[in-house]
């Protein structure tokens, strides 16, 4: 094994009584509570956007952000042939938004209220905050992409607290007594 950034040591043959399950994995992995977002674009005048729960920053310099989204994704096109998008950090009281924008097929923008950023990429009215970004770098990650983009502009509003997904369920960040 090296401490050579970009190599990967082998991976050991798996014990066939120790070969992590993937239900197991995803009742795990839905221990650690993750923050929601939507991610929207426009091409050719229209929007398109999807719920991602797999955001979170990268780097200060350059103000850098990734997230990952599935091979699968009818969205993910759009998003990749433009080449920008926004990012709305979802606030508490948005579950529904979240669950028409994790829906296939949905007309995820029919009765949510956003607008076109200063780049006219769809920003929701009700986030909490938001990010303008352009894609820089994309990885392969299993059955996932890894979308590295570079934050141009960002907005915090005074919106209350962010939702959250933690156990499969959609809930309000409450702080702690």
């Amino acid at each position: 094994m090296t401490d050579l950034i970009g190599v990967v040591p082998d991976r050991a043959a798996p014990d066939a009584a120790a070969v992590l399950r993937i239900e197991q994995f995803k009742r795990v992995m839905g221990r650690y509570p993750t923050g929601v977002v939507v991610l929207a674009t426009t091409v050719d005048g229209e929007p398109h956007g999807m719920a991602v729960n797999s955001f979170t920053s990268l780097s200060l310099d350059p103000m850098l952000v990734l997230f990952c989204v599935d091979r699968a994704s009818t969205t993910w096109p759009h998003v990749r042939r433009a080449g920008r998008f926004a990012v709305s950090v979802l606030g508490a009281g948005q579950q529904e938004v979240c669950r028409t924008f994790a829906r296939r097929g949905a007309d995820r923008f029919n009765g949510v209220g956003w607008s076109a950023n200063h780049s006219g990429q769809p920003v929701l009215h009700e986030a909490v905050a938001w990010l303008d970004c352009v894609t820089t770098a994309i990885h392969p990650g299993g059955d996932h992409l890894i979308v590295v983009a570079e934050v141009l502009r960002a907005e915090d509003r005074d919106g209350g607290a962010p939702l959250v997904f933690h156990r499969g369920r959609l809930s309000a960040l409450t702080e702690a007594a």
